[in-house]
């Protein structure tokens, strides 16, 4: 019996790890999600055979490439998020200190009043 690892399984996990960096570096969310269950797929079919370190060389190389492009959108998804919600408190209220050091908080008023007028 021979369990030996095709190497279609090896192609196209090379070719889905190129399609999911290229998606990364376009900031495809909906692309990245795409390939997720297609990349499980292909890796628990390639866990089910035998293959030699220098056919998963490459591999490797693009996962961890590939893994790195996603900790940094992750982490810019993170200070977008913190961002926003910096902007949300402002809008609420606004700290701020006064001429001795002491912190002021100046409340926000947000009208949400239309005025017309003729």
């Amino acid at each position: 019996m021979n369990n030996e690892t095709d190497p279609r399984i090896i192609a196209q996990l090379d070719a889905l790890l190129e399609t999911e960096r290229a998606a990364l570096l376009r900031g495809d969310l909906q692309a990245i999600a795409d390939t997720v269950a297609k990349k499980e797929q292909l890796i628990d079919m390639l866990n089910t055979g035998v293959a030699r370190p220098a056919d998963l060389s490459g591999l490797h190389h693009k996962l961890r490439r590939n893994q790195a492009l996603l900790d940094g959108a992750l982490q810019g998804i993170r200070a977008v998020a913190a961002r926003m919600a910096a902007y949300r408190r402002i809008r609420k209220s606004m700290d701020t200190y006064d001429r001795e050091g002491r912190k002021l908080t100046i409340p926000g008023d947000i009208s949400r009043k239309v005025e017309k007028r003729a």
